[in-house]
């Protein structure tokens, strides 16, 4: 990369993060598929959507291939994920990008708007532990209007079913390494490269003084969510799509 953000190449950066993440998840562009799906279902083709935990904008860059016409707030707290996010939609009116803790109860007075059509989150909410996720809940049942969506895709694991769960992650993991082994960059690989660069090197320290190696926080069960998203306002909420180990639960206001 180079040494002004000017001239960093921030596609390079998106499709790397992209890249890393389908290491993790080769499903991931299909839950994205489905999740735009359910978006214009609900909301037709020109949506306002808060894009929560934002990382790169990986869900908004999808939503705008999608619907040109949508709007999407981005919120997340990793200065770095941010700065490649505000890089690569750098000019876009269509996006605004906000810094806030979603663990912060005043983290929604930082918004543009005070309601969406659509709440999209994925592979991000695991990182909370099941307190605070719940309050989190509470917090977007206020923001999505009447029969609008929140859609999460993220780790739901069933726990009453130890050897379908341990015979998944084993051939998972094993399709992982042979990809790695292929020149697939996991985590803990592509971060070391993010530290490298002169752009996003003191964004990147920034962000492992906020979240250390890795946070630690729960992965509930689909029924955990579905309960939790109804007692925090929402009328209706199931699967609409599902892995061995993943699910996107909608959740309908």
């Amino acid at each position: 990369m180079t040494e002004t953000a000017e001239g960093t190449d921030w596609r390079a950066w998106q499709e790397s993060w992209d890249r890393q993440q389908e290491w993790y998840m080769p499903d991931r562009e299909e839950r994205f598929r489905v999740m735009l799906d359910m978006v214009e279902a609900f909301t037709g083709p020109a949506p306002r959507v808060l894009d929560l935990a934002c990382g790169t904008g990986s869900i908004t860059k999808r939503l705008f291939d999608r619907f040109p016409d949508a709007v999407s707030t981005g919120v997340d707290l990793d200065p770095a994920l941010l700065a490649i996010a505000e890089g690569y939609f750098a000019g876009d009116g269509r996006v605004t990008f906000v810094r806030a803790d979603l663990t912060d109860p005043r983290w929604v007075e930082a918004l543009p708007y005070d309601s969406y059509d659509a709440v999209l989150t994925a592979t991000a909410l695991h990182w909370l532990r099941v307190e605070p996720l719940a309050a989190l809940y509470g917090q977007l049942g206020g923001l999505v209007r009447e029969g609008g969506v929140l859609m999460n895709a993220d780790h739901m694991r069933d726990e009453a079913t130890p050897r379908i769960n341990a015979a998944e992650r084993a051939h998972r993991h094993a399709a992982m390494d042979r990809a790695r082994e292929a020149g697939a960059l996991d985590w803990a690989a592509w971060w070391d490269l993010a530290a490298k660069d002169p752009v996003l090197a003191a964004p990147t320290a920034e962000r492992f003084a906020i979240y250390g190696e890795h946070a630690e926080g729960d992965t509930p069960s689909l029924d955990w969510h579905t309960r939790t998203l109804r007692e925090a306002g929402f009328a209706e909420a199931r699967a609409v799509w599902s892995s061995p180990s993943d699910a996107l639960v909608l959740a309908l206001k």
